[in-house]
């Protein structure tokens, strides 16, 4: 079964944030100078919770799941969650998306726990540059460490994510090239959004996708790739020497969302259709009604199919005028 939107646009993947705590502030997610609140327990999906609405949304035609937070590595019973999902049928992939200070620990568990995929935030190879990006917290070391288990482990596609936040890190985008062609890794690019409420964006902070790869074609010949799948965000490029594979997520200046076919869904239960919502539509109620899990695929696909989600591709409009309400803190539904 497949499930459609308004423009056509299928629900093939899901993000499943399962915390919101993270132990980073990083400056574009969870600036270090703000106050945040966080669920409560009781606030919180179980994993059995989690574990039933990934069988929902897989039959209803998702076909990736990836996990994030927060840090998802902090949830105590996170092992259980994933093996469960892992076990689904028809799942065609099963990530998760860390800052990998813990990940050195929790890898062998990851693996065994049926993870296929890590994507791993780093934002500078500079300790220092790598402290203020995170708000003071974290060790750079323990974040490479944590890759190097995973690389040894024998994780496929390791991917590394940045952020690029003009005139704070983009000398880093070189080293990180470096880095990433001698690990094996793939290397994402992400141009700095405008999520949430608290990192003061605006567009003389962004770096175009388009500058990050002139400074990387500087050193190293690109060539173009076709995408994995539909609805891949990233558009992809290969060396020339065929060592390595970069890409670009380019939300402000290449807006994707004539593609986009991704779900989100808040530890706290709430079913978001676009990094950029301002409410979310609450399964956790029906969760703990005793709602059928028809009942509950009956709901998710009328959220889905009166989806009409375009903020990037109507970014410059809506900025135009103060936002009439909060867009969800991306901590919250991950990124």
């Amino acid at each position: 079964m497949e499930v459609f939107d308004k423009f056509t646009r299928p629900m093939r993947d899901l993000r499943i944030s399962v915390i919101d705590v993270c132990n980073f502030r990083c400056l574009y997610c969870m600036p270090p100078d703000q106050d945040y609140e966080f669920f409560k327990n009781d606030e919180k999906l179980s994993p059995d919770e989690f574990v039933r609405l990934a069988n929902i949304f897989v039959k209803l035609g998702v076909q990736r799941i990836r996990i994030t937070g927060g840090e998802p590595l902090l949830h105590p019973k996170l092992n259980q969650i994933i093996s469960e999902i892992n076990e689904i049928e028809n799942l065609v992939d099963l990530s998760i998306t860390t800052n990998a200070s813990l990940l050195t620990e929790k890898a062998p568990l990851l693996k065994e726990a049926g993870i296929r995929r890590i994507t791993v935030s780093l934002d500078s190879l500079d300790p220092e540059k790598f402290k203020l990006m995170n708000g003071g917290r974290g060790n750079l070391d323990d974040v490479l460490s944590g890759i190097d288990t995973a690389i040894k482990l024998g994780f496929k596609e390791l991917k590394i994510n940045t952020v690029i936040e003009k005139g704070i890190n983009e000398y880093q985008i070189l080293p990180l090239t470096r880095y990433a062609r001698e690990k094996g890794l793939i290397l994402r690019f992400i141009e700095f959004m405008d999520v949430g409420n608290k990192n003061e964006w605006n567009m003389k902070k962004v770096l175009p996708s388009a500058e990050v790869r002139k400074i990387i074609s500087s050193e190293f010949e690109l060539k173009a790739r076709e995408s994995n799948f539909y609805g891949e965000v990233a558009g992809r490029y290969e060396f020339a020497d065929k060592k390595g594979e970069v890409g670009f997520i380019s939300s402000v200046t290449e807006a994707f969302c004539s593609s986009c076919t991704r779900a989100r869904i808040s530890s706290d239960g709430k079913l978001y259709t676009c990094l950029f919502s301002g409410r979310g539509f609450d399964l956790k109620t029906l969760l703990r009604d005793g709602s059928s899990d028809q009942s509950i695929a009956e709901k998710i696909c009328g959220v889905w199919e009166n989806r009409s989600n375009r903020y990037s591709e109507e970014r410059q409009e809506a900025l135009k005028n103060p936002r009439t309400h909060d867009i969800v803190e991306m901590f919250k539904i991950g990124g």
